[in-house]
């Protein structure tokens, strides 16, 4: 039997095209790479024009980028037009390799508290410098006046902790996809922040099985033969 190419493309969804082998990182206790975060996170995009949520390659940029760049690069992502804006962190420093680093978290921007938000899901803060250097990065340009006070940072100390070595990548998205659902929500609920939510919904036995759920997702939105072109 040949043997499958992990190199092989599986699905292009938006700008983001998948391999084999992020399904083999899905179907067992790996490390989550850009593209799966990626691929979810603009999947998860499409719940409102008011979020954002930034892609790994594009945070990693921004972190990276010289300060005199900087406001060019990111004038056409239109920050201050966005309610909520979800950045992935990774621990990475190493220019020359973009999907470098051992540790994912999560820090999200909420406009009407002027807030940074930073979840990490190692519970020692293993992320906090990277995410105090994105919040420095970014925070002067999240506002329409340069005027306008600057975004405050808070460390969140109740996030979820994962009870793995493998599985902050999956945390983030999860965390991810309830800030989104509460901010569609939070007209109704009344809650001015997402914490009791993400505590509530965000457990070790749901991240486990968000794994199979987007590797379902991915496979369902694959291309049937039928669907390929045929050669003429």
């Amino acid at each position: 039997m040949e043997k499958a190419n992990p190199d092989e493309k599986i699905l292009s969804y938006n700008d983001v095209v998948l391999r084999r082998s992020d399904l083999d990182i899905l179907s067992g206790p790996y490390f989550l790479n850009d593209r799966i975060i990626e691929f979810y996170f603009s999947y998860l995009s499409s719940c409102s024009e008011e979020i954002l949520l930034m892609p790994p390659s594009i945070t990693f940029w921004i972190m990276n980028c010289p300060a005199e760049s900087l406001k060019e690069f990111l004038d056409p992502l239109h920050l201050p037009q966005k309610k909520l804006v979800i950045f992935p962190v990774n621990d990475n420093d190493d220019v020359s390799e973009a999907e470098g680093g051992y540790h994912w978290s999560l820090l999200a921007f909420e406009r009407s508290d002027n807030t940074f938000v930073h979840h990490d899901s190692s519970g020692g803060g293993w992320n906090k410098g990277p995410a105090k250097r994105l919040y420095n990065a970014v925070k002067k340009f999240m506002s329409v006046s340069s005027s306008a006070a600057n975004p405050i940072y808070r460390e969140c100390t109740d996030s979820p902790h994962q009870v793995n070595g493998y599985d902050c990548g999956m945390y983030v998205l999860a965390i991810a996809r309830v800030i989104c659902s509460w901010y569609v929500s939070k007209d109704k609920d009344g809650d001015n922040m997402w914490f009791s939510a993400v505590k509530e919904q965000v457990t070790s036995s749901a991240v486990a099985a968000m794994r199979n759920e987007i590797l379902g997702l991915i496979k369902g939105l694959m291309p049937t033969k039928r669907d390929l072109p045929t050669k003429s």
